[in-house]
């Protein structure tokens, strides 16, 4: 285990940053509150002056007179949570253009910030989520359990100071709530937009059916994509998409939901202790989450854009990951059963045999034993906290 300041800086997304940071004049560097983004970029940018636009005046400042604000740096910074002052965007394309010294401009943004196309070139983005699995082991070593993994989740604070989950997630809730969704939309009632949020954390790892979410929540169809628009935009929830490049197959093509924060999940799910999580009927799609999520950090903290589907047929034929990689689209089923059988393999050999002409090299399953698998003809099976193996192959 390291201390705080090291596990820090080494932070999976720590060396990607570094890379476009040495290759572009700016790096914008996304993902949700409480992610780590600032503490990241100031322990790997310690020459760079730091301002956060939460603070009230510098926020003034800013808005009022963007160039003269960025013009106070002229050795570039680090600023923090640049959402809040969009319009210095366009400014610092300006100032870009006439000195682009690579690195100078280190920003943050909580919120999902669609970058015009005359920004190509002159910022890198990047997204940095909560905490990984080997992330967390650099935090606290090995946590006792799959549950308490979890029911934990990934976000820093709640493991540097070893905080209970549940009372700190609390918090993070009503404050994004709170805060968070009104600079972004006027949304007249909370309370429902709360009760939409835990909504959707009961359907997390479910194909995402906007008509259902809309009437348990009494909103119009319309509302509920707006208001999911929102959760993404803010790094809470993403979606994962059916894979549709099957010649001759009836697909699924609705999309499936999940959070990037297992823990996040659990908490609306009205989760409270790991040991309710052992024997919740939601346990497997919260797991399912959990792996999901673990893939997509991973690919986030590489800089990797490759493709990432679930599929599913009419006649129920399911891989929960298709990952593309460099030998071809690995299948990849997920099962929170701790004991090892055979018939765990059938799910992902059954869709396999369906991508005749696609090259399918490997196959595996994440599962919720300790032990490993492996069988002819590339199969593979891991355990849940080697869940990246499924990335890395």
């Amino acid at each position: 285990m390291t201390t705080t300041l090291e596990a820090v800086v080494d932070r999976n997304l720590a060396s990607e940053l570094m890379r476009a940071a040495a290759r572009t004049p700016a790096v914008m560097v996304t993902g949700p509150r409480q992610s780590g983004k600032t503490t990241l970029c100031r322990a790997l940018f310690p020459g760079h002056r730091y301002r956060t636009l939460e603070a009230p005046d510098d926020r003034a400042l800013a808005a009022g007179a963007p160039r003269a604000f960025l013009d106070r740096f002229p050795n570039g910074a680090v600023l923090g949570e640049v959402q809040r002052v969009p319009a210095l965007l366009s400014q610092l394309r300006g100032i870009i253009e006439k000195d682009p010294v690579p690195g100078r401009w280190i920003l943050t943004s909580s919120r999902d910030l669609r970058l015009s196309e005359s920004m190509a070139g002159q910022m890198a983005v990047l997204r940095l989520l909560p905490l990984t699995w080997n992330e967390v082991t650099r935090f606290v070593g090995h946590p006792a359990s799959l549950d308490e993994v979890m029911f934990t989740g990934g976000y820093p604070p709640i493991l540097d100071h070893k905080l209970d989950p549940s009372t700190w997630l609390s918090l993070y809730v009503s404050d994004y709530i709170e805060r968070d969704v009104r600079t972004i939309t006027n949304v007249s009632d909370l309370a429902t937009f709360q009760r939409f949020v835990e909504a959707c954390a009961h359907r997390s790892a479910r194909l995402l059916n906007y008509s259902s979410l809309a009437a348990d929540c009494g909103i119009s169809q319309p509302t509920a994509k707006a208001w999911l628009s929102i959760l993404e935009a803010c790094f809470l929830t993403f979606r994962l998409p059916a894979f549709q490049d099957a010649p001759g197959k009836r697909l699924v093509k609705a999309a499936k939901l999940y959070f990037h924060d297992a823990g996040l999940a659990c908490w609306l799910l009205g989760i409270r202790e790991p040991g309710q999580l052992r024997l919740h009927p939601l346990r497997g799609a919260v797991f399912e989450n959990w792996v999901v999520s673990e893939v997509v950090k991973h690919r986030a903290n590489r800089g990797d854009a490759r493709g990432l589907w679930f599929y599913r047929d009419r006649n129920g034929a399911e891989a929960d990951l298709v990952i593309e990689g460099p030998k071809g689209l690995t299948l990849v089923d997920v099962n929170v059963d701790a004991a090892f059988s055979a018939a765990l393999f059938g799910g992902v050999e059954r869709v396999r045999r369906h991508f005749q002409s696609l090259p399918v090299p490997e196959v595996g399953v994440v599962y919720g034993g300790e032990g490993y698998r492996s069988r002819s003809f590339g199969a593979w099976l891991v355990p849940w906290w080697r869940a990246r193996e499924a990335v890395l192959r």
